[in-house]
């Protein structure tokens, strides 16, 4: 299986230059939710090497996600954020393919809350 670009990271591509930090945020969460919501398709087609190559890829996403944490001018939204980036990589590094569609929903669900509220930011 050939694993397609996200619509965020064309995005990105298209417009990298003009984007600002935080939009650089709300496309790396959307592509995050973009690879979950592939992830969980490829589960239910029974299709569980596929969809452990796209929860790889969120994972990806959510590590850059982690990475790019200011703790010093974040503080404790950094540190709340901080955890809950390491609880979504966890759960979704233990999946398997009886917990899957549960762990992508839980994981979806959670990420999907997060970039609500960025969105409202702006």
């Amino acid at each position: 299986m050939s694993i397609a670009v996200t619509q965020a990271a064309l995005k990105m591509e298209e417009q990298g230059e003009q984007l600002t930090p935080h939009e650089v945020i709300q496309l790396l969460l959307d592509g995050a939710l973009e690879r979950l919501g592939q992830a969980a398709l490829q589960l239910r087609c029974g299709r569980e090497e596929e969809a452990g190559k796209l929860m790889a890829k969120a994972i990806g996403i959510i590590n850059g996600l982690r990475q790019s944490l200011d703790f010093e001018q974040g503080g404790e939204m950094a540190i709340k954020l901080d955890s809950l980036y390491g609880y979504l990589i966890k759960r979704l590094s233990e999946a398997e393919a009886d917990t899957g569609e549960f762990v992508l929903a839980e994981s979806s669900k959670l990420l999907g809350e997060l970039k609500a509220g960025w969105d409202a930011i702006a």
